[in-house]
């Protein structure tokens, strides 16, 4: 009895070790800051330098973009030009990424945003917002408390706790989270006709937690797109994802 107990607490010790690993580790597993060159650093509101990939047109609509955990937004500008021809494009660089200095947190990359809204919403009054994987959780929340015209969200999650529980249902990581990405939480108020893309084989973001995003808005105000054999990573090579984009 007293071996088997010395195992017991001796497991829960490692358990709780690797609970705290994950605690304090967590941002290094959710963010992958990507290097790349080009952008230009914008001074916006409250002091924030943001760097964007920008192509700037002339006429009254924008885009802003944002981009997965690992990705280099450069990589995304021709799809995008292809997507919205004619607008103005800002690929917005989180945090450590690109031409923006800093750490990435949730906190952070929503301010961020928002601050880029406000300088793209006083020199274009259309914006629609694009948002890919951890991305589609920023733009969410944007749209939530901004005027916007369209949301387009690609591989997107209800919230970044089951999509971690999904992938460590070991762990109680939905205790852990530091940076939450509750993304169903805002769905409601956003105002914005809204266009959902899953990958049908998606091994990263569960359908489950797509389609639970898309119930959390207004009935009548997202549609949803299953995007067959393209998984998380190469959805964007589906030969019907530029006019997805383009669609409500």
């Amino acid at each position: 009895m007293r071996m088997l107990l010395s195992l017991l607490l001796l497991v829960l010790a490692v358990y709780l070790a690797v609970c705290t690993l994950v605690f304090f580790r967590q941002r290094s597993m959710l963010y992958y800051p990507q290097t790349f060159t080009g952008g230009t650093v914008l001074a916006l509101s409250g002091g924030a330098r943001v760097g964007v990939t920008l192509d700037d047109q002339p006429g009254p609509a924008a885009v802003i973009y944002f981009g997965g955990n690992a990705e280099a937004v450069d990589g995304s500008l021709r799809e995008l030009q292809a997507a919205f021809p004619g607008q103005s494009l800002y690929l917005m660089h989180y945090r450590g990424y690109g031409a923006t200095l800093g750490e990435p947190t949730e906190e952070g990359l929503f301010a961020d945003a928002q601050a880029l809204y406000e300088y793209v919403r006083a020199r274009h009054p259309q914006v629609t917002l694009v948002g890919r994987s951890l991305g589609s959780g920023i733009a969410t929340h944007l749209a939530s408390v901004r005027a916007v015209d369209r949301l387009v969200l690609v591989t997107p999650y209800d919230s970044m706790g089951v999509v971690a529980a999904h992938h460590f249902s070991w762990l109680p990581v939905r205790f852990l989270l530091r940076d939450r990405y509750d993304s169903a939480s805002y769905a409601p108020q956003v105002n914005a006709p809204t266009t959902i893309l899953a990958a049908e084989l998606d091994d990263v973001i569960p359908r489950a937690s797509s389609e639970a995003l898309y119930r959390s808005f207004r009935p009548g105000l997202a549609r949803f797109h299953l995007v067959p054999a393209v998984g998380h990573n190469d959805i964007s090579s589906a030969p019907e994802y530029i006019h997805l984009l383009q669609s409500h």
